[in-house]
């Protein structure tokens, strides 16, 4: 027997809706407290609500873009001058949304007899490996002070290893990188060292959500969703903060108070910032990093940044 006409359209859109909600996307992330808004997303059903099926992983940031090349994950969170360097070195992705801002959220922890950036001249810091946010933060910071990355022994630790070893009062590390919620853990034992820089001084960290291009060529409308939930997200901070801070809080294991600390340091970005951001700053800093990742070494050639960010899905 024939269905009716409504009723069988009735059925190719459930039938369609089922198919959006099948859309599966793998996503890399760390434990930073500005990508927390994603996994709010996820547990929060947001994206499962905009027809994505998302898993989330917790991917070191100097092993994230192996993830993608094998196809592992599809899209990733990371910071503005990391996609420049995955770029350059053959794994191709693209930029979709920002977002956050770093204000105070990264930073320069050194040991009691250290007064000044200058100071670390021969000195040993802790800082994750080459490619990664806080490696990249480091030679920024001492570049704006007349040193180089070659001016200082780099002791390769993760963000949360450096600050443990600070607060452990580790021999032989004077200074290290990180960012919260780890830093937090050092403001709270001052007696472990002092926060010399941060990025109030040095506002330079900013973290960019991005795909591969095969993806967003495959799945314009999973793309849009993936923004669009993020901003979903957003919305329900500022609606419901105590609920929102706990499950974010709870990834980190962090209580929702504490969690609460952490992220005001920094600035989730909405979609209005977003269309700021990309209209001129996204390109001019992409510029600044991109040279400093060349006389660094991260990468041998600077890559075609007019390509590196489509933000038609912020529509």
């Amino acid at each position: 027997m024939k269905l009716p006409l409504m009723t069988a359209l009735a059925a190719l859109a459930m039938a369609g809706a089922a198919q959006a909600q099948e859309t599966k996307v793998g996503i890399g992330i760390s434990g930073w407290t500005g990508f927390a808004p994603l996994t709010l997303a996820k547990e929060a059903g947001i994206f499962k609500k905009n027809g994505l099926d998302v898993s989330i992983k917790k991917i070191p940031q100097k092993d994230r873009h192996l993830a993608i090349a094998s196809g592992d994950i599809q899209c990733a969170a990371t910071t503005v001058e990391t996609w420049i360097a995955w770029n350059a070195n053959g794994v191709a992705t693209t930029q979709i949304f920002q977002l956050d801002k770093s204000y105070g959220a990264d930073g320069m922890v050194v040991k009691p007899h250290i007064a000044s950036i200058k100071d670390l001249k021969g000195k040993k810091v802790a800082a994750d490996a080459p490619g990664t946010a806080t490696y990249f933060t480091l030679a920024w910071m001492l570049k704006k002070n007349g040193l180089s990355i070659k001016d200082v022994e780099v002791v390769n630790l993760s963000p949360q290893a450096g600050a443990n070893a600070m607060i452990a009062g580790t021999a032989g590390i004077d200074a290290a990188m990180t960012y919260e919620p780890f830093l937090s853990a050092v403001r709270a034992k001052p007696e472990a060292g002092k926060i010399i820089a941060t990025t109030l001084d040095y506002p330079m960290v900013m973290d960019t959500f991005g795909c591969t291009p095969k993806f967003l060529a495959d799945n314009g409308k999973a793309a849009k969703a993936l923004a669009d939930s993020y901003f979903e997200a957003l919305e329900m901070i500022a609606k419901d903060p105590k609920k929102s801070f706990e499950i974010m809080g709870a990834d980190v294991k962090q209580t929702g108070e504490a969690f609460e600390k952490s992220q005001a340091y920094l600035r989730w970005q909405d979609r209005a910032a977003n269309a700021r951001f990309f209209s001129g700053e996204h390109a001019a800093f992409s510029k600044e990093a991109a040279e400093l990742l060349l006389e660094v070494g991260i990468i041998k050639a600077i890559p075609d940044l007019s390509k590196l960010a489509d933000t038609r899905f912020l529509k």
